[in-house]
């Protein structure tokens, strides 16, 4: 067997590792047809935009045929494009416009549930005698107990999106599973019928041309069969169930049966890329490791929950020593094995700037030194749609301009408040959500959808500073964020020094420097409260990255500072502070240094003091 064509170092079909991933929320990114809905036509019209910033592949969040429950996550047909976004002849153009452009198109994958209004779902509801009962996970109430009285749902396990992840199906007197909303059912990977046929949609997309998916919850796809009870959540009507659906006892298999039906036998190069929730480092090491042949990189939580507290509206604030010792981890555990995939943000999480950065006086600055520090660690960058031009959190006025499922569920679950017809409209919303007591005053609870609503990554793309921000022509789904007038992209490509550029030159150093890629990786200062350094070094070179994570100046505490401060600047503007020591950093401010080591020199002094990022 011949070894692999290496290109710049790696092996072709690992092409993933030189690679920057773009998402695309196609609902918000551009609207070619003035519904005031972003579409496949849209997105077409947006690539050589694309194609300057220098990212290599796009991943589109679900264009398919959907009832737009959970925005498209919640699947009606998957082999067909939704009106809302185009047609299949438009994605066909897109892929084709794509490719041109040298760069890939992965798709969003949601099989751990479909709709409800998915043909699979309707035949499963039509009766407990149909072909495809158990392609979804049906269940009669408590023993003893009547369908629909309170407590007799089949596990006392909780939603995700509040209530109870069990619905009552009153023709049948039994509940199906939903881990999501309602409209969300549970598919059971149980059943090899669900699995072939969930493969076999895979492929129908390759063939269309696809170069890969992103996996959405794909380590929920395995249940513990007997579903048992979960832990009880304090003061909470209903229990966490993670323990027996993260994770769970076939998913190794699972996915090395997918890779085996899919991908293994069809020549081409293509990404897999599974979103987990909860899973470990060393679950990881197993799911990314190549010789087990099940997805090339994982999206891990652990680093985007750190500000929270009891759940995600709980917010404590960033210890910056968390994040390090986080990313650390990480870093040190795939180090041999496996591979990370680095983000700030992504349409669920809130925009990064406001979060963990400087949004007002600082946003510039904090926008690059956040970018600076994610992009020069060893993985795959991720940037979401806006990020590289410091776009920021949205201030939502009133719980109307919300259009989340998540959020506005949570709304009125800690209110106990009734929604207006606004906010109702096109949503789904749990009877729990809507009658759930009262713990938290109405500004209290919109204060928290401010800061963690997914609905803030969600803001239309701020393309110039024309009527709602050149999305469209027409009032978009969603508020456009007012700080278009001054954040877009029309100002930022004019800017050489804005956040855009940035970007684009962090994208052209992993392209161009090998040591960004395959770099070994060492956290320094793991106890600076307001420092993040990392040293990376391939043969005898080595990168100094700093981040400053403070509104004030920084001094960068190393043993060889001063050498370091005489070193060549890659990324960052040059030192303007007039203090005496030789490494300080301006408030929010972040660089990065290169310098090679003559090899009979061995070690710098850096590495030998620094400590292990594990």
């Amino acid at each position: 067997m011949t070894s692999p064509r290496k290109e710049n170092g790696i092996p072709s079909d690992q092409w993933w590792k030189n690679a920057v991933v773009y998402q695309i929320y196609p609902r918000s990114f551009a609207d070619s047809n003035a519904d005031g809905i972003g579409d496949l036509a849209g997105i077409t019209a947006r690539l050589d935009y694309l194609a300057e910033l220098g990212v290599d592949v796009l991943w589109l969040s679900p264009v398919y045929p959907s009832p737009q429950a959970d925005h498209g996550y919640d699947i009606s047909d998957y082999r067909d494009i939704d009106p809302l976004f185009g047609s299949l002849e438009e994605l066909d153009k897109l892929l084709r416009e794509v490719h041109q452009r040298d760069m890939r198109l992965i798709m969003d994958l949601v099989v751990n549930h479909t709709s409800d209004e998915h043909p699979w779902f309707i035949e499963s509801r039509s009766g407990a005698t149909s072909s495809r009962r158990d392609w979804y996970w049906w269940r009669p109430p408590r023993y003893g107990m009547q369908p629909g009285a309170p407590g007799a749902e089949p596990t006392n396990w909780a939603s995700i999106f509040s209530g109870s992840a069990w619905q009552l199906d009153h023709d049948s007197a039994e509940y199906y599973l939903h881990l999501f909303a309602p409209k969300q059912p549970d598919l059971n990977w149980e059943n090899a019928d669900v699995r072939q046929a969930v493969y076999g949609m895979m492929r129908w997309w390759l063939d269309r041309g696809v170069d890969g998916f992103r996996m959405d919850v794909i380590n929920f796809i395995s249940k513990d069969p007997s579903l048992p009870d979960g832990h009880h959540l304090p003061h909470q009507p209903y229990a966490d169930g993670s323990e027996h659906y993260v994770c769970g006892p076939h998913m190794h298999d699972f996915l090395q049966e997918m890779h085996k039906n899919v991908f293994a036998d069809r020549p081409g190069k293509y990404l897999k890329v599974g979103e987990m929730p909860g899973v470990t480092v060393d679950e990881a090491r197993l799911f990314t490791d190549p010789a087990r042949a099940e997805v090339d990189m994982v999206f891990q939580f652990e680093h985007v929950q750190l500000d929270q507290g009891a759940n995600k509206w709980d917010y404590i604030g960033l210890d910056l020593r968390d994040l390090k010792a986080s990313f650390g981890r990480w870093q040190a555990g795939l180090a041999e094995v496996g591979w990370n995939s680095l983000y700030w943000n992504n349409h669920d999480q809130p925009r990064v700037v406001s979060r963990y950065g400087d949004d007002q006086e600082y946003r510039v600055t904090s926008a690059k030194m956040l970018a600076t520090v994610l992009h020069l660690h060893r993985g795959t960058p991720y940037i979401f749609q806006g990020e590289e031009l410091g776009m920021t959190n949205a201030p939502f006025a009133t719980v109307d301009e919300f259009r989340d499922i998540e959020s506005l569920n949570q709304y009125a679950a800690v209110t106990g408040a009734g929604l207006t017809e606004t906010a109702l409209t096109g949503t789904a919303l749990t009877e729990t959500a809507l009658t759930g007591t009262a713990l938290a005053t109405p500004d209290e609870a919109l204060a928290a959808l401010r800061l963690m609503s997914r609905d803030n990554a969600r803001t239309p793309m701020q393309w110039n500073a024309g009527p709602w921000a050149g999305f469209s022509t027409a009032r978009p789904w969603i508020e456009v964020n007012p700080n278009y007038l001054e954040i877009n992209a029309k100002a930022a490509l004019a800017d050489p020094d804005s956040v855009f550029h940035h970007y684009r030159r962090l994208i052209e150093l992993r392209h161009t420097e090998p040591v960004v890629v395959h770099g070994s990786f060492q956290m320094l200062l793991p106890h600076d409260e307001r420092i993040y350094a990392f040293l990376r070094r391939l043969g005898d070179v080595e990168l100094l990255v700093l981040g400053n994570f403070s509104p004030a100046e920084a001094p960068v505490d190393l043993p060889d500072a001063a050498e370091w401060a005489g070193s060549e600047l890659l990324i960052g503007a040059p030192p303007k502070s007039d203090s005496c020591e030789p490494l300080v950093l301006q408030p929010w401010e972040g660089r990065a240094y290169r310098r090679e080591r003559a090899s009979a020199s061995g070690h710098s002094s850096v590495q030998e003091s620094a400590v292990s990022g594990s």
